[in-house]
């Protein structure tokens, strides 16, 4: 790259892009929600139940060793059988990531919809990036729709899981990512375009 106002404009440029990307990782990993749905403590007492769960664990290992314990958000009590898909391709590394999944339940359940529909497909399956980015896109519609009934995460998971059924193909990333924003444009909530949903 030539070294011209051009060249470092480009840089700099793509620096940001780079700092902004990493920044959204960051809070990604950490589960940086305002005001989880599920208390702390609460949390924090079924990790230790997890503790005869061999990690790294499938969501079907999790569900048959720990699926019948309830746990309470603001507005409802789940069982983690309502939270973590009972299929082999969901996979946990450590304790700390079915915590971080199961803290943001309407996040959770529809995960759990996505990767079963998924899985109910021959010859099928989506890569643990491409879970990652849709896990993404539902936690960034629950900041965007600050509502208890996170219509937006239902919408966006209703049309993955419809997706799936008729075309019997997993939809990539980029394509949920721009359905959620239509959905949030649809109804009324603005996107930033350097946001996650800002396609």
């Amino acid at each position: 790259m030539a070294d011209d106002k051009s060249g470092r404009d480009k840089q700099a440029h793509d620096e940001e892009r780079r700092q902004r990307e990493r920044e959204i990782a960051a809070e990604l990993e950490r589960g940086d929600e305002t005001e989880p749905p599920v208390d702390a403590s609460t949390l924090a007492y079924f990790e230790t139940e997890l503790e005869s769960v061999e990690f790294p664990a499938t969501g079907a290992e999790v569900v048959s060793a720990v699926g019948d314990r309830e746990i309470e958000s603001v507005v409802e009590t789940y069982t983690i059988a309502d939270l973590i898909p009972d299929a082999p391709a969901e996979s946990f590394d450590s304790p700390a990531a079915v915590r971080n999944r199961i803290q943001r339940p309407t996040v959770a359940t529809a995960m759990k919809r996505v990767v079963e529909a998924v899985a109910r497909l021959p010859n099928a399956e989506t890569s643990r990036s491409q879970r990652e980015a849709y896990e993404r896109t539902f936690r960034a519609l629950a900041d965007v729709d600050g509502d208890d009934d996170d219509e937006a995460i239902d919408a966006v998971a209703d049309w993955i899981v419809d997706r799936v059924a008729e075309k019997e193909r997993v939809p990539g990333s980029r394509d949920v990512r721009r359905q959620a924003a239509k959905v949030c444009r649809e109804n009324g909530y603005a996107i930033r375009n350097d946001e996650w949903l800002g396609i």
